[in-house]
């Protein structure tokens, strides 16, 4: 049974007596869902998903499209509950570092560590090609060309198409025009991890040190933009030692 604490925060198990939290921040187009399943393999920590609108339960609310906006409203709505660990893949790595600097502004408990997966730093932030601009095929089109065919149910359903699209073109939007202020460097460990064969160079993925004074490690696991599905067991290892 999936438990709530507010409309951003799912849990699939309850470990009032875990030593950690792990609050994980989804990919574009992704949802907690595919994050608080982790739990039955963290058996020592409690694992959060994130869930912004726009997608999951909350998938006909208007989504955020641009990261300022976003980020007030996580660390507004979302009280994470230390000690714990941020974890974020691709997009929501970005989430996870601009959400550990408001924090850090405000003077709120800060994560114990940042686990940024898939995306370089951001001060090396490249926007691509505004995709989210793109009308609702071309879009379609565009996605599974990086990352894979979209479900079949999104694309013979025209109702759910138009949903899942207006919170993956959010996404992107965010994406496209996001643009990180200057900022003191962390002072909390930051792990970063990756796949080997992703598009992502380990040049990009290994600039994240410059913005913690803290420790900094790398760690490349087999397969592309989406390892974690090929390796579960093995990111699950990794995060276990540091979540």
């Amino acid at each position: 049974m999936t438990a709530t604490r507010s409309r951003w925060l799912l849990c699939r198990r309850r470990r009032p007596g875990a030593a950690s939290r792990l609050y994980c921040f989804p990919h574009s187009g992704g949802a907690a869902g595919e994050y608080v399943r982790w739990s039955d393999a963290l058996p020592g920590t409690e694992v959060w998903g994130v869930q912004p609108p726009g997608r999951g339960g909350r998938l006909a609310e208007p989504a955020f499209d641009s990261m300022a906006a976003l980020v007030e409203a996580v660390v507004g709505e979302a009280a994470f509950e230390p000690p714990y660990t941020l974890f974020g893949h691709s997009l929501g790595a970005l989430v996870a570092y601009e959400t550990a600097l408001l924090l850090r502004e405000r003077g709120l408990p800060a994560p114990e560590r940042l686990i940024l997966s898939a995306y370089g730093s951001p001060y090396l932030h490249r926007p691509g090609e505004p995709v989210h601009e793109l009308g609702d095929t071309a879009l379609m089109e565009a996605v599974e060309r990086a990352y894979g065919p979209l479900p079949d149910a999104v694309r013979e359903d025209a109702e759910l198409r138009s949903l899942v699209l207006g919170g993956l073109r959010a996404d992107l939007a965010i994406v496209a025009t996001y643009r990180p202020a200057p900022a003191v460097p962390l002072d909390i460990p930051i792990t970063v991890v990756g796949g080997a064969d992703d598009a992502e160079s380990p040049e990009r993925l290994v600039a994240w040190h410059g913005l913690t004074t803290g420790p900094f490690d790398l760690r490349l696991f087999p397969g592309g933009h989406f390892y974690f599905r090929e390796r579960s067991d093995e990111l699950m290892r990794f995060l276990a030692e540091r979540a």
